[in-house]
């Protein structure tokens, strides 16, 4: 049964997972435009990060990272290949929207590449409200980049 807890990143599977994240992003993007957190930055007062389990085996990951007191980015969404097409990313955008919410932001922000490989996640947002919008936060515009941004209030 998947479970959806907070994650304080103390677990080697979930840290091999957001490695594996950023692995792919380079198959699909330029150095210059992967924005995907390292450990150290997920670790930071203003991520909030969750992981889905299934037992002791880790189904995926996302992370919260506050902008200011009105504005949050989603960072860090990954899911492990044996569980994908499950509801597993789903239920990680719904739980990072619900807390969005809880603290009052008016706007939800991501970045994500614009290689075919990132259709899935794109259309998992756009089915949550998603739509595109400008470069926010540091963002520049970028050829590999594609932002999206749902509005909370």
């Amino acid at each position: 049964m998947l479970q959806l807890q907070m994650d304080a990143l103390t677990d080697g599977a979930v840290i091999a997972l957001l490695n594996e994240h950023r692995q792919q992003m380079q198959r699909y993007s330029p150095a210059e435009s992967i924005h995907a957190l390292d450990e150290a930055a997920i670790r930071q007062p203003e991520v909030t990060f969750w992981s889905v389990r299934d037992g002791d085996t880790i189904a995926g990951c996302g992370a919260l990272k506050a902008l200011n007191d009105k504005h949050g980015e989603i960072k860090s969404m990954k899911t492990s290949e044996h569980f994908l097409r499950q509801g597993v990313a789903a239920q990680i955008l719904d739980a990072i929207i619900a807390e969005a919410r809880q603290r009052g932001y008016q706007r939800l922000s991501l970045e994500t590449g614009t290689h075919e490989a990132f259709l899935p996640a794109i259309r998992l947002y756009q089915r949550a409200g998603f739509i595109d919008c400008e470069p926010f936060a540091d963002y520049q515009p970028d050829p590999h980049s594609r932002f999206l941004s749902l509005t909370l209030s």
